[in-house]
């Protein structure tokens, strides 16, 4: 069997299909990530909808869902959607097969799995945790659910607080790289979307889990087609008494997503509450390990494309965030109350002529926080919130891409103005230049400059252990990366060096042992190298195996500092990942085909994640600064999925590794964890 290849000639354009599995979707756009790293290209609808009524997929189903992917596949590292043959970006995919076998607690635990990303925690199942790119910090990446910007502008340790949980996922994608031009200034390091399931007909999905320190969750998920519109709602909670001292947790979310489509028009709403607390140990100083923290979030957005020659995209967001921390738990003593909203608008489209693809965006965004600790300005006295602050920033952006049989060059401008700083546009351009000499390989170049407005944290935070600094400027970075990238039936690899040069970097420091924290900014620079790959056996080799897959990578960076300013502690951006690697297996345990037992059909699988990494900094412990040590990780999931259910047991850090990796928080041990989920079409 031939594999199709799309390979566009000069001034030559098709429409691109309309399908219901496009990924980044809230850009309303048709988009697919074609660049594969850490997971699979992800499967087309029809044959999605085929797993699920049958979990036995044959070696001639994957090969045809592989051409459909390769004929109609777009991605999203520009503005304007291109083909995976002409994109010039790397865009990383964890598919919803990907997301199923991972051996993982929570959502967060996920990016563990990606090469480039540093998931860094303070605690079991994700209760907080801090998500950075490339040696970044976790202020430095866009969150984004179905496209729409749910980062926090209060503090990014509350970014990934998201309302929806593994099963209402569909794929996670990753953009590495400062990426400011496409997703607005605070996409510094790069992006990451999370895209949500959209199921047809009716059905009912019930799941729940259990195991070690008192941990139990249930979700329930309930989807709805009628006509031209269909409706998915998804809820649950859980709690666990922590697998370390002062862990214990309560959380509980949920997400309602609808949407409406005809010849003409598409239209995508969707609304998400989280709540959670949690005990939060010694999360931000050693010296008080009792320490407390109570979050809530609400997010709601309405957004449509229209369909011809110019794709017209509006949206509309409102995000809604309260915190309430106690540095000592039941205690008023540093106590403190936010409550941060984020208004945004945002205009744009596409069109498709005969010198390429052109995209055009305007983006109105407004940041608003009451704090009894964060702001400048002063509340009416008598108000319960003492302070306050506000930003509105605007934007424009411009791109153009030119086609050509080998050749891709993507280029792009965003004028940026923020009330902030002072009302004057600064400018933030980009080029990636991707080169194909045969179908198989691609070489990609790409140079992007990207800004980040400091957090309200960053600027006003006071308490008996951190000093926040008013006179914060805006971060910059210059993000260069150079890469390639190899295809072949069943396999992928790649390889890409990058080098960040940042300015003005923002970090929490101590400048002596006995020292508190403080915002101060610096230039760092960050040079490293990923390798990548990706083997699916069966398609390898033709025929059904018992290894199913097999997936690898590993990071390196380098950091500079530009200054002989002497710095003892650092608690952000010169805490980085030196080395990182990552392995997943996946392999058959057994199969069953019965005719007579229907209901025992299905497949037995077991994935082993690996990951070893080492970690540039230090924590306190015992009023003196330990070095982290280098640590590997070893989690398993052994599940049975049925075409209506599906059972598992799953083990995180199997071999009970004591370590530290955020602060003097010390991380749980081993923790086992079983569970069903099950599936009726009503």
């Amino acid at each position: 069997m031939h594999r199709h290849q799309n390979r566009p000639t000069v001034i030559t354009w098709k429409q691109f299909a309309n399908k219901g599995y496009s990924a980044f979707a809230s850009l309303h756009r048709q988009v697919r990530i074609g660049v594969l790293s850490v997971a699979t290209l992800g499967v087309a609808a029809a044959a999605q909808a085929q797993r699920q009524s049958s979990p036995i997929v044959t070696v001639e189903e994957e090969k045809i869902i592989d051409e459909e992917e390769l004929a109609e596949v777009t991605v999203s590292g520009t503005m304007a959607p291109l083909t995976q043959l002409q994109s010039a970006r790397i865009v990383s995919v964890l598919s919803r097969q990907d997301i199923e076998q991972a051996a993982v607690q929570s959502i967060n635990d996920l990016f563990k799995l990606v090469t480039g990303v540093d998931v860094r925690q303070r605690g079991g199942f994700g209760i907080q945790t801090d998500i950075s790119i490339d040696g970044g910090t976790f202020d430095q990446v866009t969150l984004l659910l179905n496209g729409i910007d749910i980062g926090n502008p209060q503090t990014g340790h509350l970014s990934a607080d998201f309302p929806v949980s593994i099963s209402d996922i569909e794929r996670i994608e990753v953009l590495e790289g400062a990426a400011s031009r496409v997703y607005g200034g605070q996409s510094f390091g790069g992006a990451i979307n999370i895209v949500t399931r959209h199921d047809a007909g009716r059905n009912i999905e019930l799941s729940a889990q259990g195991g070690s320190f008192g941990t139990a969750e249930g979700e329930a998920r309930f989807s709805l087609t009628t006509g031209k519109v269909s409706n998915r709602i998804s809820g649950g909670g859980g709690r666990s008494d922590g697998g370390t001292l002062n862990s214990s947790w309560r959380k509980g979310q949920l997400f309602y997503q609808g949407d409406y489509e005809n010849d003409a028009l598409k239209l995508d709403w969707q609304f998400g509450f989280s709540k959670k607390s949690y005990g939060a140990n010694t999360f931000y100083s050693a010296n008080y390990p009792d320490q407390y923290e109570r979050n809530q979030r609400l997010m709601t957005s309405i957004s449509a494309e229209t369909k011809g020659r110019f794709h017209f995209t509006p949206q509309v967001f409102w995000n809604r965030s309260w915190d309430n921390f106690e540095l000592v738990h039941n205690s008023t003593f540093g106590e403190n109350f936010h409550r941060t909203d984020v208004f945004g608008l945002k205009a744009g489209g596409h069109i498709d002529w005969q010198l390429g693809k052109t995209a055009v965006s305007a983006l109105l965004r407004h940041e608003n926080i009451l704090s009894t600790n964060l702001g400048c300005n002063r509340q009416p006295e008598g108000d319960f919130y003492a302070w306050n602050d506000n930003r509105t920033t605007v934007s424009f952006s411009l791109e153009h891409n030119i086609l050509l049989r080998h050749w891709t060059i993507s280029a792009g401008l965003m004028a940026s103005m923020t009330s902030a700083i002072d009302h004057h546009f600064r400018f933030y351009p980009g080029v990636d230049v991707a080169y194909r000499p045969t179908s198989s390989w691609k070489l990609l170049f790409s140079y992007n400059k990207g800004f980040r407005l400091p957090t309200f944290t960053e600027l006003y935070y006071k308490s008996p252990t951190h000093e926040g600094n008013r006179d914060l400027k805006a971060e910059h970075n210059h993000s260069f990366s150079l890469g390639a990238e190899h295809r072949w039936s069943g396999a992928v690899a790649s390889v890409r060096g990058f080098y960040h040069r940042g300015t003005q970097m923002i970090d929490w420091v101590m400048y002596a042992p006995d020292d508190i924290f403080h915002t101060a900014s610096f230039d760092l620079d960050n040079v490293g190298v990923q390798v990548q790959g990706k083997m699916s056996f069966p398609e390898l080799f033709g025929h059904d195996t018992w290894v199913r897959s097999l997936s690898m990578g590993y990071t390196y960076i380098h950091q500079t500092k530009h200054d002989a300013e002497g710095v003892v502690k650092s608690n952000m951006a010169m805490e980085y990942l030196r080395h990182k690697a990552v392995a997943s297996l996946t392999h058959r345990i057994a199969k069953v085909k019965s005719s007579n037992h229907k209901w025992l059909n299905g497949i037995c699988e077991l994935t082993w994640n690996f990951r070893w990494q080492e970690r540039v900094g230090s924590y306190m412990s015992g009023g003196e600064l330990v070095p982290y040590h280098p640590y590997a990780m070893l989690d398993a999931k052994l599940q049975w999925e049925a075409p209506c259910y599906q059972v598992f047991v799953q083990a995180t850090n199997i071999t009970n590794h004591r370590y530290y990796d955020l602060g003097s928080v010390p991380q749980p041990g081993i923790w086992v964890m079983a569970g069903a989920r099950f599936r009726l079409s009503l």
